[in-house]
């Protein structure tokens, strides 16, 4: 039997340190399933593993894009089964780690199949959030499908284009479409939540978004600042410092709202993870060796 140990749990929780001890402890690899840690000119927005930390296992899928390329889902999954058939032909383990549900979703699960939309109505939703802005989106999108809506990342605009332009091509919600194709996999997950008080949570986010800033976010950010219309960037921590960047807001008040939109973040991660009742769920505190325990002793 082969399993892949699949860690799951809002940013800033601790998802990383527990992927390397349990890679450690089961001498395997970890496969990144982050859907922004693909690209490398995005470092220390996208929270990448350290030097120290990428040295404590082999990882795979961490920054191994580039932003200019188009990478999706479906391509992200095809290449993240073939690793894994690749990589459970030496070891009974694998850990996979992550913060993007979608990503981890197509990997557990397989990707979704979605009807084919007609070029017009694409064109249409796409010409009405030119003219109207994302505001158009967020509302057509919530009446269309509210239970997308509550999980689908509000700032993004070309996932809510995506999944709007399903809605309206096909009559019915985006989400009637998720979770229907049954991949056979040739794995086992075993899945694992990390989770803390919501008081915890935040303050461990406000930490970490002082600590990039630290670090030389600016820097960073303000090198992307020309591509910034690239799907890749349409991420927090980069959005809010181009409107700094460009004059709109102060610096300031672009931090507290890389803070505000990040627990935001993690708000829609935890109801995304928390729909699967076969995760089990511990505190962000729980002795390393109680999980690992719990790995060992996993049954079907």
């Amino acid at each position: 039997m082969k399993y892949l140990i699949t860690i799951v749990g809002p940013t800033a929780i601790g998802k990383t340190s527990l992927s390397i001890d349990l890679a450690q402890a089961f001498n395997c690899d970890i496969i990144s399933c982050d859907s922004r840690q693909f690209f490398k000119e995005m470092q220390i927005g996208t929270a990448v593993p350290s030097m120290e930390e990428l040295a404590g296992a082999q990882h795979h899928f961490i920054q191994n894009k580039s932003i200019f390329e188009n990478y999706t889902v479906g391509d992200f999954e095809k290449e993240a089964i073939s690793k894994l058939d690749e990589l459970f032909q030496t070891n009974d383990y694998v850990v996979m780690v992550g913060g993007s549900g979608l990503y981890v979703d197509a990997v557990l699960k397989g990707f979704d199949d979605f009807p084919e939309i007609d070029v017009s109505v694409r064109e249409e939703v796409t010409s009405n959030y030119e003219k109207l802005g994302i505001e158009y989106l967020q509302t057509e999108l919530e009446k269309r499908d509210p239970n997308y809506f509550e999980v689908v990342a509000k700032e993004n605009p070309q996932r809510m284009m995506r999944a709007l332009e399903v809605c309206i091509g096909s009559g019915k919600p985006y989400s009637s479409f998720l979770n229907l194709k049954k991949n056979t996999r040739n794995f086992t997950p075993i899945l694992i939540g990390l989770e803390a008080e919501r008081s915890v949570i935040y303050d461990r986010i406000n930490q970490r978004v002082d600590i990039m800033i630290n670090e030389g976010l600016l820097v960073e950010a303000k090198a992307l600042l020309p591509h910034k219309d690239l799907n890749a960037l349409q991420t927090v921590g980069y959005r809010e410092l181009f409107r700094y960047f460009e004059g709109e807001i102060s610096l300031e008040f672009a931090i507290e709202e890389i803070k505000k939109n990040t627990r935001r973040f993690a708000k829609r991660q935890l109801t995304w993870f928390k729909r699967n009742e076969n995760t089990k769920w511990f505190d962000y505190l729980t002795d390393r060796q109680n999980i690992i325990e719990y790995v060992k002793e996993f049954k079907i």
